[in-house]
């Protein structure tokens, strides 16, 4: 997935601070510049250096960021992860907003590799849902990526999810497949609550069905029972605790909305180490 940091996105982040002007930067006389550093305190996976240098960029071409640690990277606590040099009136400016962007896509990147190393070997891929923080869908899904997990659909627009109220609405599971079938070219996926509702969904021929609060051992069954004709996803009441066993059941996939909605960002820190005029 392309990172979504372009310069007129980012503006409104960036606004919610300025809001016109930075009135506590002011104070620092115009020709002063600055060499800082931003360190972790705690271990994680680094996540969203684009868009940290974007913010920075958009407020000063003269701002040099050296990175000590790669995208994606495993990193440990108390680690220095990149050195600022350049004006220190942007530089103060932009840190919030930029941290902001790091701690966020870090924590997120951090979960993702957690839950990645969970089933590893198992052959099962984690995926992640649409319960993203608001404004921020591309840029999580990304993190999700960069952790080692993978991206569900999008939005709404390009991949069908028939789930129970949409079920109800069109009749059945095989009518609301069929009808999804008809209207679009995107990937069908259906929502099934039981080894009932399993079989019927499996006679729809949709390309993959969710498997919604199912025990281990319907998990077993769906597997046995879809045979490999069709995808299985597991959903529902799953963690770190759980999710290597769910995965040894054998289903394709395990969608885990806590990978974008129960982060706790980062521990970040920038600290001015030097400060000089020019000359």
């Amino acid at each position: 997935m392309i990172p979504d940091y372009n310069p007129d996105y980012l503006e409104t982040f960036i606004e919610e601070d300025l809001c016109g002007g930075d009135v506590t930067a002011a104070i620092i006389p115009e020709p002063v510049r600055a060499e800082a550093e931003v360190i972790t305190r705690e271990a994680m996976v680094l996540c969203g250096q684009p868009w940290f240098n974007a913010v920075f960029k958009k407020l000063s071409a003269e701002i040099r960021i050296d990175w000590l640690a790669a995208e994606g990277a495993s990193v440990a606590a108390n680690a220095t992860l990149c050195k600022l040099t350049g004006p220190a009136r942007p530089l103060l400016t932009g840190e919030r907003t930029a941290l902001n962007w790091l701690q966020t896509l870090s924590a997120t990147a951090t979960i993702a590799r957690r839950y990645s190393e969970a089933v590893a070997g198992t052959g099962c891929k984690v995926l992640d849902t649409r319960k993203t923080l608001p404004g921020l869908r591309r840029a999580q899904k990304y993190a999700v990526a960069c952790g080692g997990c993978y991206n569900h659909r999008l939005g709404l627009y390009d991949g069908v999810l028939i789930k129970e109220n949409h079920i109800m609405a069109a009749g059945s599971i095989g009518a609301a497949i069929r009808t999804a079938r008809q209207l679009s070219g995107v990937p069908v996926e259906v929502e099934v609550e039981s080894l009932a509702q399993l079989a019927e969904a499996i006679a729809a021929k949709p390309d993959r069905i969710m498997l919604d609060n199912f025990s281990l051992e319907d998990l077993r069954t769906a597997v046995e029972t879809a045979g490999g004709r069709v995808e299985l996803e597991a959903s529902g009441n799953i963690g770190l605790e759980n999710i290597r066993e769910i995965a040894e059941t054998g289903v394709d996939f395990i969608s885990i909305g806590a990978l974008t909605k129960n982060i706790k960002a980062v521990d970040l820190s920038m600290r001015i180490k030097l400060v000089h005029f020019d000359d």
